[in-house]
């Protein structure tokens, strides 16, 4: 837009004005249609990948899972819901439910507490603490198949790096078939599972408690308030939204556990180990009944959404809600 140059009484001729302003209409609807272009410009590549790799793989295992269906051609024995029915009548998959909330409440009440105390304990002035934070982070960066191998071999019978300490040092009873054995099966899966992901939930402790205003606990402890009634009065209820993250975090991690079981004990002995997601690929990719595996992931993505509905609205809500007020008044 070029500038008006009129003559001024005070200065003579040549006196360059400003420009007028351009916030036209037809500028400012130019302006948002370039916004909007480029908005979407950015977006529909996401959005294809999301329709292509997760979309439309979902709605095809929810087409295949009322289907007879071997993974060869295109399903076409239509059997309606027996695959659904025939879920609630497989023992194998009622005992990966249990398993799951087995997994589930061992993880709430062991493995979230000890990375909480770790966490309080790592928040102190302690010397060497970020080696300390390093070493019990680490097992996490770890991925789930080399830590299942680690793992095969320090619980191997007789031969293991475990049986190997204890005979060391006159426990050799207490060795054995660490993953063979129905009875133990199950706690020394935890075991693992607790070594490889307490360190994450650590690491989310640790960023909730450096949030906590350090004023908060020096006047508590003016007051005269112990240790123990410094944590469970201030720094409990402010960590409250990073437990509450955790807590949805650990328990859909148990649902969809895989990886790790499969390289350990691949669900053995005997279905004693085994996961909804172990029994899944079994039966899609060992005995070929793709519409029935199909069936036990849509029945896993309920049980994943169902709990995260329920979750989101009796539990998250008054974080959500604070998050919305905050939004709003930054906005103002």
């Amino acid at each position: 837009m070029t500038s008006t140059f009129l003559p001024d009484k005070r200065t003579g001729p040549g006196v360059e004005l400003p420009p007028p302003p351009a916030g036209t209409a037809r500028g400012r609807a130019r302006r948002r249609m370039r916004h909007w272009l480029t908005a979407v410009g950015f977006q529909v590549p996401a959005l294809l990948l999301f329709l292509v790799l997760v979309l439309l793989p979902m709605l095809f295992a929810l087409y295949a899972a009322f289907f007879r269906w071997g993974g060869f051609g295109m399903p076409s024995d239509y059997i309606g819901g027996d695959n659904f029915t025939r879920l609630f009548q497989d023992p194998v998959f009622l005992g990966d439910l249990w398993r799951c909330l087995l997994l589930v409440l061992l993880s709430l009440a062991i493995q979230l507490p000890f990375a909480l105390a770790m966490a309080v304990l790592l928040n102190q002035k302690l010397r060497g603490r970020a080696f300390y934070r390093m070493l019990f982070f680490g097992p996490y960066v770890l991925s789930e198949a080399i830590t299942g191998v680690l793992f095969g071999m320090i619980f191997a019978p007789d031969d293991g790096l475990a049986d190997r300490i204890l005979g060391g040092i006159g426990l050799d009873g207490l060795g054995g078939e660490w993953f063979a054995d129905p009875s133990n099966v199950m706690a020394t899966l935890f075991l693992v599972m607790t070594w490889k992901y307490f360190g994450f939930h650590m690491m989310l402790y640790l960023a909730g408690l450096q949030a906590v205003p350090a004023e908060l606990t020096e006047a508590a402890l003016i007051d005269g308030a112990n240790a123990w009634q410094r944590f469970c009065s201030v720094t409990l209820p402010l960590l409250a939204p990073t437990l509450r993250i955790s807590v949805f975090l650990s328990v859909i991690g148990s649902i969809q556990l895989f990886d790790l079981v499969w390289v350990t004990t691949a669900g053995g002995p005997d279905h004693h180990s085994e996961t909804l997601a172990v029994t899944m690929f079994q039966y899609g990719f060992k005995r070929y009944q793709v519409g029935y595996a199909s069936a036990i992931s849509v029945a896993m993505f309920g049980i994943s959404l169902v709990f995260a509905l329920a979750y989101q609205r009796f539990v998250l809500r008054r974080d959500l809600q604070g998050a919305t007020t905050t939004m709003r008044g930054g906005a103002k």
